[in-house]
């Protein structure tokens, strides 16, 4: 596929979720995907205090040609891709802007102190308002219940998300190039079922 122009140069996306969603395997796959189409693709993360359960979030800056410093400024976001919904909001909180958009899985992960009784965890109504104020253009998609459905396994949600961010168009990705990608990375009885998950995710933009 020819690289094409960036809407911005570099684009400046980040992957937020928690702690065993899948959150860097989605960084990895799409930085990779976008290597193998000429551009550069440098990644920064973080996480949180447990590698289960607590915050990750990976910044992705994507460009025709020049490498970027991996941390994102704040404020300087062009798409949040956010695995859990509160995540989603921490995330436009620090790096959102007027321009931003969001894709959104509607699954939520609740922390120990929403279990324990001892926070809150907000309605999904109340996030949809919260990230539809805070960003240009949002995408909600239960990705979770939809990989639950079809591969039985709740983890394909992060290869939805990534097929969700394709029919965007935000940026230049193809099937062939995932095809490609995971081919690589994955043993071969893998590949069919990460193409389910990835059509799937296409798919539920309606």
């Amino acid at each position: 596929m020819e690289k094409q122009k960036l809407k911005y140069d570099p684009y400046n996306l980040i992957i937020t979720g928690v702690g065993g969603q899948g959150n860097v395997m989605a960084s990895r796959v799409l930085g990779n995907m976008l290597s193998k189409m000429g551009y550069t693709v440098t990644i920064g993360e973080t996480f949180g205090a447990s590698q289960r359960g607590g915050s990750v979030m990976s910044h992705l800056r994507i460009s025709s040609s020049d490498a970027f410093s991996p941390q994102i400024a704040k404020g300087r976001a062009h798409m949040i891709i956010a695995l859990e919904p509160t995540e989603a909001i921490r995330v436009l909180a620090q790096y959102g802007n007027a321009d931003v958009k969001v894709l959104c899985n509607t699954r939520p992960i609740y922390s120990v102190g929403v279990i324990s009784g001892e926070q809150n965890y907000p309605s999904q109504e109340d996030i949809e308002k919260w990230v539809n104020e805070l960003s240009a253009q949002s995408w909600f998609i239960n990705a979770t219940d939809e990989a639950m459905a079809k591969m039985k396994n709740p983890i394909f949600g992060n290869i939805m998300l990534l097929g969700a961010l394709a029919g965007t168009n935000e940026l230049p990705l193809s099937r062939e190039g995932f095809q490609e990608t995971i081919s690589e990375s994955m043993p071969a009885d893998k590949v069919e079922i990460n193409m389910t998950a990835y059509d799937s995710g296409i798919g539920m933009l309606g």
